[in-house]
């Protein structure tokens, strides 16, 4: 079989179905354990609390025992507490992400350039092939890579849940880890669309969460198509009801793609069909209305951005002003790898930031002190986790990052915001910590074999003859 790219090879061998893929390998054996949750003193580092009341910190402490934060400031008393040393840090709340489809990080950078090779129909034939193990695979390079950049707390909006064995796999992934997160149930690629998803099932996770929430670091919430999807159209009312009604019934929080496509109404419908609400996340809303952005207010319904595959695919620009300017709660999103190639929130706060003032012509329209606002306590409000993370103050848990800013890139200190906006990458991440556990020090993962992470999942993708 001669095709002239590496993407059109998985496309022909999806064609085949699941059982055609024998390229498609396994993951190896159980991670690791995670690291303990120890008690521990961050000394003499720049501090930015992301709380209003407090705002930066320099030549700060930050004092950490089993899991929280217990003191904030200057000369911090902590005997017996293992230091670590916080000169020529930045350190900050870890980075909070809003909408991630995790399991298709094996796709990465694979959208191409004919329409037949787009995202959609990429997502759709390649995801029919998956197995339970590719999930995993391909959620836990998505962690690894969200824990390296910094990113403390994902939204695992997973759309190919084929079974339940499926939904076990990515979790399983997640759990191994170490990251805070939410796991959005949703429908398989390619699921009917008169057909509600499997509602047993979420309903079986529902009741059986706190054996799948890894001591409380993850939430459930459901993936809801909504009225259609991009892959296959329109979804019959009498399932997308169904499916909103048992989330609405759990208690869980609900998520939605809503007007991405010039000259879309959804969020009309949904405002008018009683569907949005605080627990409605909406993600992208590139082509909102004056009057959708109200209902939204109104409804108090939380948004995700994803600047790089909104722009990537053509949704058009986020209207981030407009969505701010009413009040309504904003987070920022990696999306897919699929589209946007890496999954790096600085860049993400960067983008945001530059399309916004391109749109308005104006330097100073969106700040980059509101930037980070965004990936950290805001996104953090926009998942209702505002009380437990996204700042750094007694109390809340110990979810933060140390960004070394003696790095080439950042090599001047001067504003911090601007730095961590406009210069900071992954790379000056020097150290990531997770309800107290270290996941990355010295610029290296703790809880994930990376070499053991890329090779399979390199592996569970077939290369061309």
């Amino acid at each position: 079989m001669k095709m002239a790219t590496r993407r059109e090879f998985l496309v022909g061998m999806a064609a085949f179905g699941a059982s055609g893929c024998a390229g498609l390998m396994r993951g190896s054996g159980e991670a690791g354990k995670l690291p303990e949750q120890g008690e521990f003193v961050i000394r003499n580092a720049y501090v930015m609390t992301m709380d209003a009341a407090t705002g930066d910190l320099p030549e700060c402490d930050v004092h950490v025992r089993q899991g929280a934060i217990v003191a904030v400031g200057r000369g911090v008393q902590a005997p017996g507490a293992q230091a670590i040393d916080g000169r020529g840090m930045i350190v900050l709340p870890g980075f909070i992400e809003t909408h991630w489809h995790m399991w298709n990080a094996l796709l990465r950078s694979m959208s191409g350039d004919k329409r037949e090779h787009g995202y959609f129909p990429t997502a759709l034939n390649l995801g029919k092939a998956y197995l339970p193990d590719d999930m995993y695979l391909g959620t836990r390079l998505g962690c690894a890579e969200a824990i390296n950049g910094g990113i403390t707390f994902v939204h695992d909006w997973c759309h190919n849940i084929r079974s339940p064995e499926f939904a076990q796999a990515n979790l399983r992934a997640l759990r191994e880890s170490g990251i805070r997160g939410r796991f959005s149930y949703g429908a398989a690629q390619g699921h009917p669309a008169t057909e509600t998803i499997d509602l047993a099932d979420l309903e079986r996770l529902h009741r059986d969460w706190r054996s799948q929430s890894n001591d409380g670091l993850l939430a459930l919430g459901l993936a809801w198509r909504g009225v259609s999807t991009g892959a296959t159209g329109a979804v019959a009312a009498t399932a997308y009801r169904q499916d909103f009604d048992t989330a609405r019934r759990l208690g869980i929080p609900i998520s939605v793609h809503a007007n991405n496509r010039k000259g879309s109404d959804a969020i009309a419908l949904l405002a008018r069909e009683k569907f949005l609400g605080r627990d409605v996340q909406v993600i992208h809303a590139t082509w909102v209305s004056p009057e959708e952005i109200r209902a939204l207010a109104d409804n108090g319904c939380p948004v995700s951005l994803s600047p790089y595959t909104e722009l990537r695919i053509g949704f058009g620009f986020p209207p981030t002003g407009e969505l701010l300017a009413a009040g309504i709660p904003v987070g920022l999103s990696v999306d897919t790898t699929a589209l946007s190639g890496n999954a790096d929130m600085f860049a993400i706060m960067k983008a945001i930031q530059n399309i916004e003032n391109s749109r308005t012509n104006n330097e100073f329209k969106l700040p980059a002190r509101r930037v980070l606002e965004l990936a950290t306590i805001e996104g953090a409000r926009s998942m209702g986790m505002d009380e437990r993370v996204g700042s750094l103050k007694a109390g809340k848990r110990a979810d933060l990052i140390m960004v070394n800013t003696r790095e080439v890139n950042l090599g001047v200190f001067s504003e911090p915001a601007h730095m961590l906006v406009e210069a900071a990458q992954p790379s000056n991440v020097d150290t990531v910590m997770v309800d107290g556990r270290i996941l990355k020090r010295r610029g290296r993962l703790t809880a994930i074999d990376v070499g053991q992470t890329v090779s399979e999942a390199s592996s569970a993708r077939p290369s061309p003859p």
